[in-house]
């Protein structure tokens, strides 16, 4: 006898969590199939959550009703706002967490749900007639609606060295590839590729020669019903060491050994998170590479060096490994690998991440050639969200990209057929200093009072969003009088002149001051309290207000300009990322349509080239 579900959720990753968890929330009946002994939420690959352009996600997906805040403040152990000496726009949170307690605590929250079930099986075909029918190993299932989230595991194949095994992650089964178990789906008619650094053991490193980053109490959870700055677990220091001429000079003479270079692996891997080998050939003259040495839990005995990613031979490994400062002594755990696997055409899936030729089958997650948790869990949230939309006969929910970054990533990923594993940058919105991570829930609640739900966040948000506009409204309308004490006072603390009357939200946006801190001040001086996270959210809004509406009127340009033409030589010498360049002198457009179909060409090089090359 088979079970009936409204959704099934192949894979219970990052993506394959956020589907159920949201799904959850609609009262639907929800089952997730994941292949047995992999843990739910598991981090295979680097144990942390945000970083640029990442943390501004994490805040899009817990302010939709999402669960990777939740669970990453509750096994963090070490945070950092990245980009601190930059501009609020670019500012991100990461959060080191310990990824036994996250996956542990991802099963707890999951398996309490009432209606989520979870089955450990493993998916052998799916197929539709009226309704999915779902076959495992343990029995058949039937859906009304499927989202497959299965990572790297479909057709997976690990490499280290010569050594090959199928799979999609070490010490995991392995899984039949899309074809095998989507009759009708189409992969990308090419593999992509990962890969992941040996686990060394925390007692066989030096400490001593390694720079340390202590983890900053001032920055802030993730979940926006904690209390910002509350630790749920001891925090640890991360450490930076980096290679040299000794390490770099082993990979190079082991080129012939790397399956990346000779032929063995095929699978494209992702350029903005390259193995060492390939920093060893693409950088040829550049040898001192930072590897951060971070801890994979509070009681773990590995250590994950982030930098050194590679599927050199073991003995290579090893070797070039203890030429490292610090790293002498090493011993390893787990040794490095690449991993290849299938991933679907998402060309042909819609702005839902419904698979166009297959209604009712969404694809969230690695399967669709992202790279990173962030990415995964953003999709999740998405193609849960709009099975449940379709299921109960509503409007689909589609983020607008000048507003999200999930937004941004989904439409990336439907218009292309993708050349490489897709990874978010804070330069592929056009709209950054908008999209920010201070102002997610201004940016996200009416995307989620879209859902119809009455739960704790969205009472909180609707709170916020009051006291977040009676604020601004307050700032707009106080007047600060030029009288001599308020001159005194403007110089005592740097204020700049106060040679007329002024408005509140002109002393905010003045360049020499904090925004933040400023807007703290003022409002002390005023006896006038508001919360925290309000007062940091409009500080930092106003001190950006004029450059977003200079901003929004310069993006609208950017559609009449299509039949413009170009001079691609002189865009290529201008202020462009190293890929754009290279894809305009292989494509060299002569019109700024042209321009703007280029597989690849980020917003931020529109905006560039309409703003300074066109007149």
């Amino acid at each position: 006898m088979s079970h009936s579900y409204d959704i099934v959720i192949i894979g219970g990753g990052h993506a394959g969590c956020e589907a159920a968890w949201i799904s959850s929330q609609f009262g639907l009946n929800v089952a997730i199939v994941s292949m047995p002994g992999v843990g739910l939420a598991s981090a295979p690959c680097n144990p942390a959550i945000g970083g640029v352009g990442k943390g501004q996600v994490v805040r899009e997906i817990d302010a939709l009703g999402g669960l990777m805040g939740i669970l990453s403040d509750s096994s963090g152990i070490q945070y950092r706002i990245l980009n601190e000496s930059k501009g609020y726009a670019v500012q991100s949170t990461r959060v080191q967490v310990d990824k036994d307690i996250y996956t542990k605590n991802a099963e707890q929250m999951i398996m309490s749900v009432e209606n989520i079930t979870v089955i450990r099986e493993k998916v052998e075909a799916v197929s539709k007639n009226d309704l999915f029918q779902i076959t495992t190993s343990g029995g058949t299932y039937n859906a009304r609606k499927v989202i497959v989230t299965t990572g790297t595991f479909l057709n997976g194949k690990l490499h280290t060295g010569d050594v090959t095994t199928p799979g999609g992650r070490v010490e995991c089964l392995s899984s039949k590839g899309m074809g095998d178990i989507f009759k009708d789906v189409a992969t990308l008619g090419k593999r992509f590729k990962t890969g992941t650094p040996a686990r060394l053991d925390k007692d066989s490193l030096d400490y001593s020669k390694f720079i340390e980053q202590k983890s900053d109490p001032k920055t802030k959870n993730f979940h926006s019903l904690n209390s910002p700055y509350s630790r749920a677990l001891e925090q640890k220091s991360c450490y930076i060491a980096h290679t040299n001429d000794k390490t770099l000079g082993i990979i190079r003479a082991n080129k012939e050994r790397s399956p990346i270079y000779n032929g063995q692996i095929t699978g494209i891997g992702p350029r903005y998170c390259p193995s060492i080998e390939d920093k060893a050939f693409r950088y040829p003259d550049r040898n001192s590479h930072h590897v951060f040495v971070e801890p994979e839990g509070l009681t773990a005995q590995t250590i994950y060096p982030n930098g050194v990613s590679t599927s050199l031979p073991r003995e290579v490994q090893e070797s070039f490994l203890q030429t490292i400062e610090g790293f002498e002594s090493c011993r390893i755990l787990v040794y490095g690998y690449a991993v290849e696997y299938d991933v679907v055409d998402t060309a042909r899936l819609n702005d839902c991440l419904e698979y166009e030729d297959i209604p009712g089958l969404y694809f969230a997650g690695q399967v669709n050639g992202t790279s990173g948790y962030e990415e995964a869990a953003g999709q999740g949230i998405i193609a849960g969200i709009n099975a449940c939309l379709s299921l109960l006969g509503r409007e689909k929910l589609v983020l607008d990209r000048s507003e999200s970054y999930i937004g941004v990533m989904i439409e990336d990923l439907i218009s292309n057929k993708r050349d490489e594993p897709y990874r978010l940058f804070t330069a592929r919105s056009e709209n950054r200093l908008y999209v920010r991570e201070d102002n997610a829930v201004n940016r996200m609640a009416k995307y989620r009072a879209q859902l119809g739900l009455n739960l704790e966040i969205d009472y909180f948000q609707e709170s916020f969003l009051e006291e977040f506009e009676l604020l601004w409204n307050l700032i707009k309308k106080s007047k600060i009088y030029a009288t001599k004490s308020n001159k005194d006072y403007f110089e005592k603390h740097s204020y700049g002149e106060l040679s007329k009357n002024i408005f509140m939200d002109e002393l905010i946006k003045r360049s020499q001051v904090d925004p933040v801190d400023t807007l703290v001040r003022e409002l002390k001086k005023r006896g006038t309290w508001f919360s925290d996270e309000v007062v940091y959210t409009v500080a930092i809004s106003l001190k950006y207000e004029g450059y977003i509406n200079r901003s929004t009127i310069e993006n609208a340009r950017i559609y009449r300009l299509g039949r413009k033409k170009i001079n691609w030589q002189t865009i290529v010498e201008g202020n462009i990322s190293n890929e754009c360049r290279q894809r305009i002198i292989d494509i060299k457009p002569k019109t700024f349509s042209q321009l703007q179909r280029i597989d690849g060409i980020r917003p931020a090089t529109l905006v560039y080239v309409a703003g300074n090359i066109i007149s």
